[in-house]
């Protein structure tokens, strides 16, 4: 950016903030008068009906002779469009379920109560009774007997024509976009009807929802750095949970065959369009079931869901329609890899030394930060991250994964270098994480140690030694699979967006002092 266009962009700016300052000085005369008569915050008005039932009664009525019916109704919302025509006035009114043009004009209302709508202010919340009829145009619309102010908007929306599309701004101030950007206020009614119909689905299939924790003693259930804080009471240091995973064993072990807990997890770790620090997460856990049984029950629920929501199983994922209808790919991850590795590459797959060199092609890390004890099986993980995630755009499940980087999943029959894991990927992004779970309490213990020491070789993100847990296994868990869902990526699914940002309220953002 030159100086000159630099200097054009800081004199809009402060021409924009000299602008909505004097709106707001204008706004605060308004209020300081309203205040005078006493009815600035009126909190005893109550509205009987809502905009789109209103549009759905008028379907129903219109074939009648509707005006002669005099159907009075009140409704409330925030002002979004005015037109002011002297003795006729139209108001274009928003409440959460939709928008009604207010008709108002001084042989019906009033001069002097017309006089005062005309001085309010879009964004004021507004209370209205009236008739519902049809203009000569054929709008549906609330002819006002009464209008009253409910609350006084200060600051003023965003402009009407431009909306709130700045990215930032957006998820800075969620409020505002979620009055003026129809589009996100869908996105998060279909948020929480994926919750309504996953909880639904797991009832169905006989899954009792509980609560555990969410401050621990120990971190656990999840390789991942926690945040810490101190419980000043107990005087003991206490981590947000990374997982919910080993208190939701606890109950497998304590005779609740199948459980799932939908709640918030935290990792102290980087942000980006797929990362939040807080996020949310489902969990669930079935007895006398292993991770072939686990990928079939995932693949249904998704499959359900996606019906239930979209009305179809077909979806659109960076401009590529996707079935869920058609059968899960299963590939290991050497089968990822072969088919994004040339011929030259597939032949290193191999050599530990070699692979290591494709590592620092493709990731450009030093061959010094991988352990000379690594494992094969470890590297062609390190290699899949690095090279093969994205280009899994059809749902897949990845299998077969390395124990060093799955220190609570059961050990293959078959080779002792990987675990009965996989991870379930769409659209290039990790949907789903689950396996067949370790319950031999002495090979947990192993691994809880080996997770020690790469703690104590600098891995901040290794899992610390949970005794406590070691001795529940101890008391005996039955075989069984477990598996989390990230739903804030499986949001950006079906919502078919590119940030996480868009699927989360409020997501966590820099504090601007």
């Amino acid at each position: 950016m030159n100086i000159a266009t630099k200097k054009v962009i800081d004199m809009k700016d402060k021409e924009t903030s000299n602008n909505e300052n004097n709106i707001i000085y204008e706004r605060r005369k308004k209020l300081t008068e309203l205040r005078k008569t006493g009815l600035a915050y009126p909190n005893k008005l109550f509205p009987k009906n809502r905009a789109s039932l209103l549009h759905e009664l008028y379907s129903i009525k219109e074939r009648e002779f509707f005006e002669s019916s005099f159907i009075e109704v009140s409704i409330a919302g925030r002002i979004m469009l005015k037109r002011l025509q002297g003795k006729t006035s139209f108001f274009t009114l928003q409440d959460a379920t939709d928008r009604i043009q207010l008709f108002v004009n001084d042989d019906y209302l009033g001069i002097k109560e017309h006089t005062f709508a005309k001085q309010l202010d879009l964004g004021d919340h507004i209370y209205v009774e009236g008739v519902l009829f049809k203009t000569k145009r054929g709008e549906l619309s609330i002819r006002c007997k009464k209008i009253s102010i409910m609350a006084k908007s200060i600051r003023p929306l965003p402009d009407k024509f431009h909306g709130l599309q700045d990215t930032e701004a957006k998820v800075r101030q969620r409020h505002l976009d979620l009055i003026v950007n129809p589009e996100t206020r869908k996105t998060f009614e279909m948020r929480s009807k994926v919750l309504s119909k996953l909880r639904e689905y797991m009832e169905r299939s006989k899954f009792l929802e509980v609560e555990t924790p969410m401050l621990h003693p120990i971190p656990g259930g999840a390789t991942a750095r926690p945040f810490v804080t101190h419980h000043n009471s107990l005087d003991q240091e206490m981590f947000l949970r990374v997982a919910p995973e080993l208190y939701l064993k606890r109950l497998i072990v304590g005779g609740f065959e199948r459980v799932f807990e939908i709640n918030r997890s935290f990792r102290n770790e980087g942000i980006s369009t797929r990362h939040n620090p807080e996020f949310t997460m489902m969990e669930f856990y079935a007895a006398y079931t292993d991770y072939n049984w686990l990928m079939n029950f995932l693949e249904n629920m998704l499959v359900k869901t996606a019906i239930s929501i979209l009305g179809t199983t077909k979806i659109s994922v960076q401009g590529v329609e996707i079935d869920f209808k058609k059968k899960f790919n299963r590939l290991t991850i050497i089968e990822a890899l072969r088919k994004v590795l040339n011929d030259q590459e597939k032949d290193c797959l191999n050599s530990v030394d070699l692979v290591k060199k494709l590592l620092e092609k493709y990731s450009g890390k030093d061959l010094k930060t991988f352990s000379n004890t690594i494992s094969l099986a470890a590297l062609h993980y390190k290699l899949f991250e690095s090279i093969a995630e994205e280009s899994l755009i059809e749902p897949t499940f990845i299998v077969d994964y390395p124990v060093e980087v799955s220190p609570l999943a059961r050990v293959s029959d078959d080779n002792p270098e990987i675990t009965e894991r996989f991870e379930l990927y769409v659209g290039g992004r990790e949907i789903a994480n689950g396996f067949s779970e370790l319950n031999d309490p002495e090979d947990q213990a192993k691994r809880f140690q080996s997770q020690l020491e790469a703690k104590a070789a600098g891995d901040l993100e290794a899992m610390h030694y949970d005794e406590d847990y070691i001795k529940t296994l101890e008391v005996g868990m039955p075989p069984t699979s477990g598996c989390g869902i990230g739903i804030d990526r499986l949001m950006m699914l079906l919502s078919n967006k590119q940030t996480i940002r868009e699927v989360i309220f409020f997501p966590a953002l820099r504090h601007l002092s």
